[in-house]
């Protein structure tokens, strides 16, 4: 079982990429009102859960185009292991038993009449980018026609496009792992190390015209495990320990952006029993 409290916080970098579109803009790069880069926490989560396939532990919400056995619903899917004369706490013990995900992030069944809430121990906010980033567009064409063009230039409207991106950026993903949640559902100190590595490898094996081979990259992992499960400060604090050059505002590189832990507050936290361990990322 978990017997500490788990703070994390990852910082990737995406450099030329859409890290993740936006279906209402166009698909363009995830923003908020101030122009800082955004990624969205369910986006983020779809990631880990590949990683955790990738390393052989059994999912539940499995993407589209990475199901592993016949099921093409969440419903079947359930179906297959439970019924509607099973108990709703079998049904939750075996479920997190079965799905490392449930387990972590926790999952509502709201199949066969029934309505199962299951809370995780793992909590993960949205990635938001340092500074405001800048984001780029290409127009693009394809040299097929989809449809029949419908004069006589030889192209269909559906052969222009485009294509937007974030040209640099880090942006910052934080995280924390409730003990006594974690001991509700069974996730235990093993499960945590699958979810560290998998965030050290968030970006292998996801590839895509958005998202090309190397674009995107995590550069560090600043993982902290208190001293009891309650913690020995609040998560906030410890992501206040976070901290980089502001006053450079041409940024081009991870370098360029000196992220550092602030030494003195860490200091008293560790002095209070926390303890750090800084990961490169792949």
């Amino acid at each position: 079982m978990l017997e500490n409290k788990i703070d994390f916080m990852v910082t990737f970098e995406v450099r030329e990429a859409n890290a993740n579109g936006d279906p209402l803009s166009g698909n363009m790069p995830r923003t908020d009102a101030k122009s800082y880069g955004l990624m969205s926490d369910v986006a983020i989560k779809r990631k880990i859960r590949n990683r955790m396939q990738d390393m052989g532990h059994p999912i539940f919400v499995q993407a589209n185009d990475r199901i592993e056995d016949e099921f093409k619903s969440l419903e079947k899917r359930f179906s297959k292991h439970f019924t509607t004369k099973t108990p709703n706490d079998e049904i939750e013990k075996q479920a997190n038993q079965m799905w490392l995900d449930v387990r972590s992030f926790g999952q509502v069944f709201t199949y066969l009449k029934k309505s199962i809430g299951v809370r995780g121990p793992v909590s993960i906010s949205m990635a938001k980018s340092l500074e405001p980033i800048v984001i780029s567009s290409l127009q693009i064409t394809r040299s097929t026609n989809g449809m029949e063009a419908k004069n006589n230039s030889g192209r269909s409207s559906d052969t222009m496009g485009t294509k937007s991106f974030v040209d640099y950026g880090v942006y910052v993903v934080k995280g924390s792992i409730n003990a006594y949640f974690a001991e509700k559902t069974g996730f235990s100190q093993e499960d945590a190390e699958v979810l560290k590595e998998a965030l050290i490898s968030l970006f292998e094996n996801d590839a895509s015209s958005a998202r090309p081979e190397g674009s995107m990259r995590v550069r560090e992992v600043f993982w902290f495990t208190h001293a009891s499960k309650l913690g020995n400060v609040s998560s906030g604090r410890v992501f206040d320990l976070l901290e980089f050059n502001k006053k450079n505002p041409d940024k081009n590189s991870y370098e360029d952006y000196d992220i550092v832990l602030n030494q003195e507050k860490l200091a008293e936290y560790v002095a209070k029993g926390l303890k750090v361990d800084i990961l490169e990322g792949l």
